[in-house]
């Protein structure tokens, strides 16, 4: 039986690695983004600087283990074998969780998923020891108060964060305006000030305050001592900015930098229990169990959890190794920093998240009530403010997503509010706290434009909706997994480790196979980034080139696999048809929302020009897939419900003209993708005759009903209406050229 213990100990062990990995992946956002999103230095010196951060945080913690350890359940009511069957149930729910999330690059909080694993597990075992023993209550079991503290600061931290976060950036952007270089001599020394003190305290209260080294006589002397402390601070490092500055430092990239190392360092010395507590707390217990030869592990109490946890220093230095590991190397990690950078970019660019009804509502809401706000607000007042809000004269950095301004107030007031959360005894999540202040600022920065703010609104919406599924999500797979592993006992273990492993698998595997099908679209990034019209043309004709380019030729495609799919019955076929409709519509539409974004980029003469070629493009566009999708779906349903097929007459007199009307598809693809026009009136021409034939074959069709006294008429009227979509096709097609041909010269 011990050997059975000691396999769930390394097996904690070793998923405790992948947890450290998959954590700092998610939580990577919560340091990363402001520094990468402003380009405040290279990737790799900022990297550095967040593995230094995470490195003195995991060495110098005095591990907030004990939250593991009893934070959440009483261990003096659990056995040894429960808590095994929780704590292996916990550290496989966290790892599957988050991995997951990482897959889907949602940022969510560790802390939570933690907590509520924990509290799901020894929930479940709870209630099999109620059943057994009806005098024990939910509340003598587990810390219920300790729960509530966390939800509640669940709710509290995302409406604190954003609101701040929107008002502080207001207030910075009306001070050092969009082109900040001009408003330096008189606010940097204070803004530097109160922003190194503000980090400063942060590091001190949040980072080396709850420090292994820190003793109860310093932690006593900094608590008396902390007026004077921030004082001599802010005197200080006001002096300090405003002599860098007069020697041309740029002191924004400097708090942004130094920013990062904080917030880096205290995730890792606070954030490192989410970790590997779990995993050091089933070691505790087995060491305690092993003390006691010839304990009955179903009948040993666990009340050895409720000591302070002492963490041996080589796991802290293996767990920092580990982290950086994967800061360094994570592409999931980077695929978290996309999301919450692209939610808060300056300009419109290309929008991860699609429209919601919520949003839309929201958003009109929010703007009825800003204009009638605005209505009341002098002229004056409204003019002097647009005057500091005046986006055209935006200083970012190239291939930023938003400016070091706005990027140094993320961090500072990210520190702040932390460090006053912990003040106050409420558990925090960093997670939250980071990614809503970053919104909050952008929002106050007007980065969500009525182009934009639908697709950032769904896009918060949905982070925050993912964080609260977490915590539900954590709380029942943990009971359900505790519950089969307390029951099925070994059994269950040794498939619950088996299942793990598989799971972690096939996800990096799925993971791999959608990265290398995902595409970067290289030449918009261009386009987005240049503030020369001259350039923005040909990017976006290349641009426009592409698109088009795509969608002919799946069209061609998909009118061959909806003609073959008819012929041969295959109803798998024609399913997957209809799928590959909607989902190629939605990516043309992200495709045609880039390239408005474009338009807007080139000099306005050019664009009034192209404006009405690009959009008679996009209308046959669009019909194109409005054909195919009524051509597909009465066939579908025809195949589906094995009705009669097309008489043989019907497909040689068919054959020919579907032919043509590929290659016809496909010739004008070519076109396009050449940007050679030469051919354009003999395509239209031979589009011409191609619809002529038709219209004599549906006029043949139509006389065969006519005449016909068969009882069934499905298949004629299906033949007559495939005829009529294939004309019609044609004619869209033909304006298509037009299109075009007059949108690139």
């Amino acid at each position: 039986m011990e050997f059975l213990y000691l396999g769930i100990v390394i097996f904690l062990f070793s998923l405790s690695i992948f947890d450290l990995s998959v954590g700092v992946s998610n939580d990577a956002v919560n340091f990363l983004s402001s520094a990468i999103g402003s380009k405040a230095a290279r990737f790799k010196l900022i990297l550095a600087v967040a593995a230094i951060g995470v490195f003195v945080g995991a060495t110098t913690s005095n591990g907030m283990m004990d939250i593991a350890r009893h934070g959440i359940f009483r261990p003096e009511c659990f056995t040894f074998e429960q808590l095994m069957c929780i704590f292996l149930a916990v550290v496989a729910s966290d790892v599957i969780l988050l991995d997951m999330f990482n897959m889907l690059g949602m940022p969510t909080s560790t802390t939570v998923s933690m907590v509520f694993e924990l509290l799901g597990g020894s929930t479940a075992l709870a209630f099999v020891k109620m059943l057994h023993d009806h005098s024990l209550t939910y509340a003598q079991l587990i810390n219920t108060d300790k729960a509530l503290s966390v939800i509640m600061a669940i709710f509290i931290s995302v409406a604190i964060a954003f609101i701040f976060g929107l008002i502080v950036q207001w207030i910075a952007r009306c001070i050092f305006t969009f082109h900040y270089t001009k408003h330096l001599r008189y606010t940097i020394a204070i803004f530097g000030g109160l922003s190194f003190t503000s980090i400063s305290y942060f590091l001190i209260v949040k980072g080396f305050g709850t420090a292994s080294f820190m003793t109860p006589e310093a932690k006593a002397w900094i608590a008396s001592n902390t007026s004077t402390i921030l004082i001599s601070f802010l005197v200080g490092f006001t002096i300090l900015t405003q002599i860098l500055h007069f020697f041309k430092v740029n002191i924004f990239k400097i708090t942004v930098l130094f920013g990062t190392f904080s917030l880096a360092m205290a995730f890792a010395g606070n954030d490192l229990v989410n970790f590997i507590g779990v995993t050091l707390a089933g070691f505790s217990s087995y060491q305690d169990f092993m003390m006691h030869p010839g304990a009955d592990p179903t009948t040993y109490l666990m009340g050895s959890l409720n000591d302070e946890a002492k963490t041996p220093l080589i796991f802290l230095v293996m767990a920092g190794v580990i982290m950086i590991l994967a800061l360094t190397f994570s592409k999931k990690a980077h695929n978290v920093i996309k999301t919450s950078v692209d939610l808060s970019r300056q300009t419109a660019g290309d929008e991860m998240f699609g429209s919601s009804r919520f949003a839309r509502r929201l958003v009109r809401g929010v703007m009825n009530s800003t204009e009638y706000i605005l209505a009341h607000v002098p002229q004056n007042v409204k003019t002097w403010v647009n005057s500091r809000f005046n986006q055209d004269e935006t200083i970012l950095e190239k291939g930023a997503a938003f400016d070091l301004v706005r990027a140094s107030v993320n961090l500072v007031l990210s520190g702040l509010l932390i460090v006053v959360g912990t003040s106050l005894k409420l558990p925090l999540s960093t997670t939250y706290v980071a990614f809503m202040v970053g919104m909050g600022s952008s929002l106050a920065d007007r980065a969500w434009g009525r182009e934009s703010a639908v697709f950032r609104v769904t896009g918060v919406i949905s982070v925050i909706g993912g964080w609260f599924m977490t915590a539900g999500a954590a709380f029942f797979l943990c009971f359900i997994v505790t519950i089969i592993v307390y029951y099925g006992g070994i059994v269950a273990m040794i498939l619950l480790m088996a299942t793990v492993v598989f799971i972690l698998w096939n996800n990096s595997r799925s993971y791999k196979k959608k990265m290398s099908s995902v595409k970067r679209d290289e030449i918009f990034t261009e386009l987005v980034e240049t503030q020369d019209p001259q350039v923005a043309w040909p990017l976006l004709s290349k641009h426009f080139m592409n698109t088009q380019t795509e969608v002919i030729r799946f069209v061609a495609n998909t009118y061959a696999l909806i003609t073959d799919g008819l012929v041969e019955e295959d109803v798998k076929k024609l399913r997957r048809v209809l799928n590959d409709l909607d989902d190629q519509k939605k990516s043309w539409k992200v495709q045609r929302r880039k390239e408005i974004i474009g338009l807007r980029k080139v000099d306005p003469l050019v664009a009034v020009e192209k404006n009405t070629w690009f959009y008679l493009a996009c209308n046959s566009c669009e019909q194109s897939f409005y054909c195919l999708k009524r051509m597909c779906e009465p066939i579908f349903e025809h195949v589906d419900n094995n009705f009669n097929p097309l008489h043989e007459e019907y497909l040689q007199e068919f054959a020919p003209i579907k032919n043509d009307i590929i290659a016809f598809i496909q010739d004008i693809a070519q076109m396009v993708e050449n940007n050679e026009y030469s051919r354009a009136i003999e395509l239209r021409e031979k589009g011409d005759e191609m619809k002529a034939i038709l219209s004599n074959l549906r006029k043949q069709q139509q006389h065969r009903i006519a005449q016909s006294t068969a009882t069934s008429l499905k298949v004629d009227f299906l033949y007559l209406s495939m005829l009529q979509e294939s004309q019609e096709l044609i004619g869209h097609f033909r304006h298509l050229i037009r299109a075009c041909r007059k949108f690139q010269h």
